[in-house]
């Protein structure tokens, strides 16, 4: 009962939020260009904040503990294979493949993770460790692929320059890495700047679940949104399978040429067999390989087990969303996975919880 009241609890914040922006793009209460400003203020502004509260007051070498290498091998693995998966049989660029990677492994460590650590785990301090290896390790991966991935043509060069200097670039990077040098200084920043990061790292969280809301709206004709592409009205250079293209419109945000387009929110046959092979990487497959890593690989206590199994259960985070939307990439495949890792998680996340579980 505890357990399952530990999931309501959890979960109950994701479908309200969500819905409530759902609800505010129905009835057009924030305007057309909700979703862009909001989706940029949570990437450049409330996240960064909340990254470098969380890194700069973290303890170096907390990713060697043996629960992290049991978490690192299934999110590597899994991700990895969603990358590969979206490649071979799906078509996917780089780009894209990457979202759909992310989709495959990147969990909501931070506000389902939490309160379900604490309810059925007895504390969240395993989960703080994941959130720090998603933000240092696994971001910085996905988001360079991103970068790469959206800049097509450019000479191998500029590509380098591009990837050397993405950290001052890119403020999700840039607020981690200054989080890492504040900590490993052993520097504690002025009460006044921290509390400052803090009131608007809050708003990161319930934004993005607002935003994610907004995207899922579209009205009678359909839902404008942003592609990355080459001038040619194909979102990345093509045609997104399962959504359908009705026009364009040439814009620049950040240094990028992008196409704002027209979509219908419907998803294909083929839209839904990748959203479903994500899904299934997400929820069953990444736990799976996480406890036969933690188990019979390393032998570790079974109330780590259940910590590693827990935490890779936990659905797609909404950053895979906001980073599609930010590079300019179709936003359905995470925008799908997010919504739907969130409900078949509660039976997976159950599940594991009976078999691993101390009442077991």
């Amino acid at each position: 009962m505890a357990a399952m009241h530990a999931l309501l609890s959890g979960f109950a914040p994701i479908w309200i939020l969500t819905g409530i922006g759902y609800a505010a793009g129905r009835g057009g209460l924030l305007g057309e260009q909700a979703e862009s400003v909001l989706g940029r203020f949570v990437f450049h502004v409330a996240m960064p904040a909340a990254l470098f509260t969380m890194v700069s007051g973290s303890r170096p070498g907390a990713f060697t503990h043996p629960s992290m290498v049991a978490f690192a091998a299934g999110t590597a693995l899994v991700s990895a294979l969603g990358y590969a998966v979206s490649r071979r049989f799906f078509g996917r660029e780089r780009a894209e493949a990457a979202v759909s990677g992310m989709a495959s492994g990147y969990v909501n460590s931070a506000n389902l993770g939490i309160p379900v650590a604490v309810h059925v785990l007895g504390d969240a301090s395993f989960v703080a460790q994941v959130i720090l290896f998603q933000v240092l390790f696994v971001s910085p991966v996905v988001l360079t692929l991103l970068d790469s991935g959206t800049q097509g043509g450019g000479a191998a060069t500029g590509g380098l320059r591009r990837m050397l200097t993405m950290p001052v670039r890119n403020p999700v990077i840039l607020a981690s890495l200054l989080g890492v040098a504040v900590s490993a200084a052993g520097w504690q920043p002025p009460a006044v700047v921290t509390h400052s990061c803090d009131v608007l790292g809050a708003a990161a969280v319930p934004t993005a679940l607002i935003t994610l809301g907004l995207s899922l709206c579209g009205g009678p004709g359909g839902r404008k949104g942003r592609a990355a592409g080459d001038g040619t009205g194909r979102a990345g250079g093509r045609t997104e399978a399962g959504v359908a293209v009705t026009g364009r419109k040439e814009v620049g945000v950040a240094g990028r040429t992008e196409v704002a387009v027209t979509v219908r929110t419907e998803v294909g046959a083929a839209g839904r067999t990748e959203v479903g092979v994500a899904v299934a990487l997400k929820t069953v497959v990444q736990p799976l390989v996480a406890f036969l890593v933690a188990g019979p690989l390393l032998g570790l206590p079974d109330h780590q087990v259940l910590a590693v199994v827990l935490c890779s259960a936990l659905p797609t985070a909404q950053n895979a969303y906001l980073y599609a939307r930010e590079y300019g990439l179709d936003t359905g495949l995470a925008r799908h996975c997010v919504v739907a890792s969130t409900v078949v998680s509660m039976g997976t996340l159950s599940f594991g919880t009976w078999v691993l579980g101390p009442s077991r």
